[in-house]
């Protein structure tokens, strides 16, 4: 009769702590799931950042080309083809 009681204090003592570690896992779960948005979120804020900064770029150096520094004038030349060439594809998609 004693083993038995020993073998079930034996699995309660073993039950109440799978469930602590599961209560702590689930805990620890949840922070990382927390944290992982943040990142991501994170993330998102710093690509926005860097296409602004490219954009910003880009513009830049069609100013710096456009004011007569020379050395960016053929880049420049070509952006303002691409973006006739985009208003054109636009112009076309009104008239449809």
């Amino acid at each position: 009769m004693s083993n038995t009681l020993e073998a079930i204090h034996l699995l309660e003592d073993r039950l109440q702590s799978l469930l602590s570690n599961y209560e702590f896992l689930k805990k620890e779960n949840e922070i990382l799931l927390q944290s992982t948005t943040n990142f991501q979120q994170k993330i998102l804020e710093q690509e926005q950042t860097i296409v602004n900064q490219k954009k910003e770029f880009d513009l830049l150096k069609v100013a710096k080309a456009i004011d007569g520094s020379g050395t960016n004038t053929r880049d420049t030349k070509l952006k303002i083809n691409t973006l006739i060439r985009e208003i054109d594809k636009c112009i076309i998609q009104l008239q449809e």
